[in-house]
């Protein structure tokens, strides 16, 4: 069974999922809204409550009751806590949820509890400082090196480039509104103080980081409670909305290095995803880890190493094959119109 699978993604996982070369399976779909193109991906689709309500895991439990639901990949972090406090609900009709250990997801799920944890373990970090308050906001900005330099904000428990901002001193709001894309994360020290204290009593946690100006890339990983069993990058040429539209697989062994430490250190187990950026020098710079599959997965089908049904044989203790994947292998992602 796959969560959210009305999402932009699932089309790949999907595909990851039914060209695994060895078995057929049976893809059990959910999702808070009614759309009838889910029903062409997968065998059966059903309608859930949203993660928020307090009927969502009851939900998914009787849905993996009646479909006898051997394996549960869940594909939205915030359900990932949740579904942790009900893994034994889960066993008892024998499914299996792909979700790793209570003090790992919560460390990965929040970018400040991560990097005290990385720190704490000497794994290097980039230049950061926490902001829970607009006098934090000041503080973090001038610790970091403003007007010196650029500031990267970010909410520390969002995804998808939510609540991430970079204060930039050398673009002012003419130049950011002029030769900016609408979707560019660019703003000005007085704009986003002036955003943060409408709402000063609601802001929620915040950090401060140094702004990164190399290439992005990411390290996808699975593993064995602490042990990385297989692993490969993935570098982002062209990214809309945090989406990488075309990627290439390639390898950085100084990130292999600390996603090898990281995730010894937390002991993860199952799917994660590593984003990197490299700072001026060309050193990789840990920005931040997902512990669950990535949107863009099946670039690493591509290229031989299907790291959603490596997981599922994981789960059913199935024997691991000794694989690495293609390097060089390219992805370029376009739009496809379903209709019904």
């Amino acid at each position: 069974m796959v969560t959210a699978a009305g999402a932009q993604f699932t089309p790949g996982l999907f595909r990851c999922l039914r060209e695994n070369g060895e078995r057929d399976i049976r893809i059990i779909g959910v999702d808070c809204d009614e759309d009838a193109t889910i029903e062409q991906m997968v065998d059966v689709v059903y309608k859930v409550p949203k993660v928020s309500d307090v009927g969502y895991i009851d939900s998914l439990l009787a849905i993996c009751h009646q479909e006898h639901v051997d394996v549960l990949l869940p594909s939205m972090s915030a359900e990932l806590p949740l579904l942790i406090g009900s893994q034994d609900k889960f066993q008892v009709d024998g499914t299996q949820v792909s979700v790793g250990s209570a003090d790992a997801v919560i460390t990965c799920l929040s970018k400040l509890r991560l990097y005290e944890f990385m720190r704490a373990h000497d794994i290097p970090t980039p230049k950061y400082h926490a902001i829970r308050s607009l006098e934090e906001f000041d503080e973090a900005l001038e610790y970091i090196g403003y007007p010196n330099h650029a500031v990267c904000i970010k909410a520390t428990q969002l995804s998808g480039s939510r609540g991430v901002r970079i204060i930039d001193p050398e673009k002012s709001r003419f130049d950011i509104l002029f030769g900016e894309k609408p979707n560019s994360l660019y703003t000005t020290y007085d704009e986003l103080r002036a955003i943060l204290s409408e709402k000063e009593s609601d802001m929620p946690e915040m950090m401060a980081m140094e702004c990164l100006t190399g290439g992005e890339f990411s390290v996808d990983i699975l593993a064995d409670h602490g042990n990385v069993l297989y692993m490969c990058g993935r570098r982002s040429e062209t990214i809309v909305a945090s989406i990488p539209q075309s990627a290439v697989l390639f390898e950085d062994t100084r990130a292999y290095e600390i996603v090898t430490r990281l995730t010894e250190a937390l002991g993860l187990d199952g799917n994660a995803d590593f984003d990197f950026r490299y700072d001026s020098e060309g050193v990789p710079v840990l920005m931040e880890c997902n512990p669950r599959i990535a949107a863009t997965m099946e670039v690493f089908k591509a290229g031989g190493l299907n790291l959603p049904y490596l997981r599922i044989k994981q789960l059913v203790n199935d024997p691991l094959p000794d694989i690495k994947a293609r390097l060089g292998t390219k992805m370029k992602r376009r739009y496809v119109e379903m209709f019904c």
